[in-house]
């Protein structure tokens, strides 16, 4: 009579690595396709090529959209973040971008840099306010493309 042993799988035993700074499973750098996808060489790279073209067009139709009306830039970084599913250096520039980002909203709400904002922003709209008072009292209410000197 043979003995049969009911071990798990090699792959249920196996934790999944932590990321930096103890981040949870999964949230690290790395593929982030179904794991029978990553443990089929070919239907992975399948996988990869199909999130790279996926990804290439969203970035390509956000391109356009930076001479066409459209989101432009919303765009772009969605197509990157369709590769970081997948790539790790799109990962990496999205984190690198997400903390430029972040960096900038800092700055911005620093009261100095809002102070000189706001005064800045003043006196462009004096000077703009200027110009067209200088217009109205020259040409009127007359559209530019109608006056005929």
């Amino acid at each position: 009579m043979s003995e049969t042993r009911n071990e798990p799988d090699v792959r249920e035993r196996t934790p999944e690595p932590e990321g930096p700074a103890g981040e949870k499973p999964g949230s690290g750098l790395g593929s982030r396709a179904p794991r029978f996808v990553r443990e089929r060489r070919t239907l992975h790279l399948s996988w990869q090529v199909g999130v790279f073209v996926v990804g290439l067009a969203v970035v390509v139709a956000g391109v356009l959209m930076l001479v066409l009306p459209g989101p432009g830039w919303v765009v772009i970084f969605g197509g990157m973040a369709i590769w970081a599913t997948e790539f790790v250096w799109a990962q990496l520039v999205l984190r690198w971008t997400k903390r430029k980002v972040t960096e900038a909203a800092h700055k911005a709400l620093d009261p100095r840099v809002r102070r000189r904002n706001i005064i800045l922003t003043s006196v462009g709209l004096v000077i703009i306010a200027a110009l067209v008072l200088v217009y109205v009292v020259r040409f009127g209410l007359e559209m530019p493309w109608n006056i005929k000197e």
